[in-house]
């Protein structure tokens, strides 16, 4: 493979991967986005699997739709550094405990006003 191909391929890819995650980020199905987009759903479907390339046109519509630079869906999206992810998991955890904590409070008040009553 040629290194003209092998950067057309990831660059077909990287758009393949931003407009998937910001359909979804936009809470939209594939269906709603062809739609808005004035096109085919199978079009969205081919983009997403990497199937197909887009004119600058097309580009331009679904930046729109996503509010964002036209760039942007050619940008590859760096992963998350693994101090991220622990943080965000950590923040999870913590925002489930306290969940679990306010209900545990919450009945033991309960059960002590129906001691009271």
């Amino acid at each position: 493979m040629s290194k003209k191909t092998a950067e057309t391929n990831d660059l077909r890819k990287t758009l393949s991967l931003n407009v998937k995650r910001q359909r979804k980020i936009m809470g939209l199905t594939q269906e709603k986005l062809a739609e808005a987009a004035n096109l085919s759903h199978q079009t969205i479907n081919d983009i997403e699997g990497c199937r197909m390339w887009v004119s600058d046109k097309t580009i331009l519509k679904l930046a729109q739709i996503f509010h964002i630079d036209a760039y942007q869906l050619l940008a590859p999206v760096l992963p998350e550094k693994p101090q991220a992810a622990l943080k965000n998991k950590k923040n999870d955890l913590l925002t489930d405990l306290e969940g679990r904590i306010i209900r545990m409070v919450n009945r033991q008040f309960e059960e002590a006003i129906i001691q009271n009553l």
